[in-house]
């Protein structure tokens, strides 16, 4: 069993304001990327708090926990402790997870612990069909008694863990002023406001007056939960804009993070660099996820790294046709001295 890093120490309250916060995204930010981004972002400085994809409380109770008591689904254990998989240079590490059964998300909270992580983070604020119907994600946002129910039942079983929350200001429209204490009465270590509401998904601009009005919330209610603004925030230097412009305690970057793992940190990495890393970035994935996850799952980086230079169209249609990492170096090569 790995130790968290602040050793039963809540290590929110250790973080140097603002903070950078790297977001959870699902089959993007899994252990083969986040790798990277720790690789080359803290080569230059950077320093943010990470968070794994989000991971079913529900799944990890039916193919792990309760695994001894009946016939293991072996397969599907694999494929969620992959989730879970991450290195000491990625700490401090979240492991995000939804469910809408408080035993279940005790038990992975608990989990959590036992592996090591430095924290555990409740998905609120996911808009996916499948993980509403459940009763998780977005849909929590219309149950305020659950998710106070939940929350509960991750700092139970976490132990010393600290217990976050991610979620948006609002369902069908800015529910603030009711949602937002609701969460707060029950004291999670810190909040992640995505700044639009769910059924604005991202179609609309996020609004980051949400995000001050949040600040000013939390504040009259004298509460201590940490306010992380999330929504389109391009990089480094935006996201300290953004927590000037809102008093956010921490910044989330998400889709700026594409193609870029220097992306936090003030460094700009040049096309060569960008490729190698790129070449770097394949690899790891298949070690990491063979026979677990499809090399198709990489492609949806590829446009990002391969980007704003003459030939780069064409590259990037080579590049989609690649089945395994030596065909990606391969065609990479002759962009590469």
């Amino acid at each position: 069993m790995r130790k968290a890093i602040s050793n039963g120490m809540n290590f929110w309250k250790e973080l140097e304001k603002p903070f950078l916060a790297l977001a959870p995204m699902e089959d993007v930010t899994d252990a083969a990327f986040r790798s990277v981004i720790a690789k080359y972002s803290k080569k230059h400085g950077g320093k943010y708090v990470t968070f794994t994809e989000f991971t079913s409380a529900d799944g990890l109770e039916f193919a792990c926990l309760r695994a001894p008591h009946r016939q293991a689904d072996e397969k599907g254990k694999e494929k969620l402790l992959a989730k879970f998989r991450f290195g000491e240079n990625e700490r401090p590490i979240v492991a995000q997870i939804f469910s809408a059964t408080p035993e279940y998300m005790k038990n992975a909270a608990s989990l959590a612990k036992e592996l090591g992580f430095d924290g555990v983070d409740i998905n609120m604020g996911c808009p996916d069909k499948s993980v509403e119907k459940q009763g998780a994600g977005a849909a929590l946002i219309k149950n305020y008694k659950l998710a106070q129910e939940l929350i509960l039942a991750a700092k139970d079983g976490a132990g010393d863990l600290p217990v976050s929350v991610k979620t948006r200001v609002g369902y069908d429209s800015n529910q603030l002023s009711e949602w937002l204490p609701a969460l707060l009465e029950v004291a999670p270590a810190a909040i992640t406001l995505h700044a639009r509401t769910r059924k604005e998904l991202s179609k609309v601009p996020a609004n980051w007056e949400y995000i001050r009005d949040a600040v000013k919330i939390r504040d009259s209610l004298g509460s201590s939960t940490l306010i992380i603004g999330n929504g389109d925030v391009r990089d480094v230097a935006h996201a300290r804009e953004r927590a000037k412009e809102s008093g956010a305690d921490g910044v989330m970057i998400g889709r700026g993070m594409f193609g870029n793992p220097w992306t936090m940190s003030d460094y700009t990495p040049s096309l060569e660099e960008k490729l190698w890393v790129l070449i770097e970035h394949t690899q790891l994935f298949e070690k990491e996820f063979k026979n677990i996850k499809s090399f198709a799952t990489m492609r949806k980086h590829f446009s990002s790294y391969v980007e704003g230079f003459r030939g780069a169209k064409e590259l990037r249609m080579q590049l989609m046709e690649c089945e395994n990492a030596a065909q990606v170096k391969e065609v990479l090569k002759s962009h590469l001295s």
